[in-house]
């Protein structure tokens, strides 16, 4: 089993950057395909971006061109850098794993969940 644990959220105003980390503790996440999601208030997990363990990549429409998903070589931590930040993009951002196989957008498919990490971006 793999625990997972996020950091770097915070508050930032519009046009900045924040870079999430999740660290892995358990397991190396050599085996695992990993996904950024948030939840804003009253709405549903939504899917962010993911990476395989060869390292191929895919994300959501509204954030393309400004987050991008990496992971570390020794497979014990998962990066979110995030620019042009948006009002919008507000949330708790959780990190997620799932047993190999494609970055699917459906949180079902993960099999574990960080705490999550507050963004805030102001207008």
């Amino acid at each position: 089993q793999v625990q997972l644990a996020e950091s770097g959220g915070g508050l930032v105003q519009a046009g900045g950057s924040l870079r999430l980390s999740c660290l892995a503790s358990g397991r190396t996440l050599s085996r695992y395909t990993m996904g950024w999601f948030r939840q804003a208030p009253g709405k549903d997990r939504e899917f962010v971006a993911g990476i395989t363990k060869d390292g191929g990549t895919n994300y959501a429409d509204s954030v393309k061109g400004r987050f991008t998903i990496s992971r570390d070589n020794a497979q014990i931590a998962v990066y979110l850098q995030m620019n042009s930040l948006k009002p919008e993009d507000t949330a708790v951002y959780y990190c997620a794993a799932k047993f190999l196989g494609y970055a699917s957008f459906q949180p079902s498919d993960y099999n574990y969940w960080g705490q999550g990490t507050q963004v805030t971006v102001s207008s």
